[in-house]
């Protein structure tokens, strides 16, 4: 296939893991990553990117040429920052992007790892509902190829990690019953890495993927 990839947020949970099967992968030839601060990870495929300002990419623009996947993987904890600064990387940041890569690469293939419960309709009163439904509509709208919104319910982390909060201390000791709900509420961050992955390289049949969804994309 010889796919030329570009992740952000490879040094997140979803992200890294995202990452790791590219580099494994034959099918991906090369690899670029946008990065705050350089990495340890070290691969003949990989080029990164170190981005000051993810609303600038005057300097970027040749490398965003012939892109065929994008993994948008940038996201933030709700209460962790102030409104206005939730709402710039939830939208602006991954908007910024999308705008110059069409200019580059239109054809591509946009993987955005949203959230359940975006509201398309962008009039909830649940700041992240509203962010996330408002991110899906624009990138929706801007004619690439594809694009695809993964809307995980909890991610239960595989790897062991400092819980960033309260609720998801909760929701990881809670994690065997959420299993025992059903597909709809759960998934392991492996499971929804290598869901995004596939489909960044062979599509859907549906532009929003719901948990249950996505548990379909890796049972299948």
């Amino acid at each position: 296939m010889n796919k030329k990839v570009l992740i952000t947020g490879a040094s997140g949970m979803i992200g890294g893991i995202i990452l790791d099967l590219c580099l494994q992968d034959d099918r991906i030839s090369e690899v670029v990553s946008l990065v705050r601060k350089p990495s340890s990870v070290k691969h003949k495929k990989l080029t990164e990117l170190l981005v000051e300002d993810f609303m600038r990419y005057e300097d970027f623009q040749p490398v965003f040429e012939n892109i065929d996947i994008v993994f948008y993987c940038v996201g933030v904890y709700t209460g962790s920052v102030p409104r206005d600064a939730f709402r710039k990387i939830t939208v602006d940041y991954p908007l910024a992007l999308a705008t110059v890569l069409y200019k580059h690469s239109p054809g591509l293939r946009f993987c955005l790892l949203s959230g359940q419960g975006a509201d398309r309709k962008e009039q909830s009163k649940l700041m992240f509902a509203k962010d996330k439904g408002t991110i899906e509509n624009l990138l929706s709208k801007i004619g690439f190829d594809s694009f695809y919104s993964f809307r995980p319910g909890y991610i239960y982390p595989v790897s062991p990690r400092k819980e960033p909060n309260f609720s998801y201390r909760l929701f990881r000791g809670l994690y065997p019953v959420l299993k025992l709900m059903g597909k709809g509420f759960s998934i392991k961050s492996t499971e929804l890495a290598r869901a995004m992955f596939m489909v960044g390289l062979e599509g859907a049949s549906k532009e929003v993927l719901e948990n249950g969804d996505i548990v379909d994309v890796i049972r299948t």
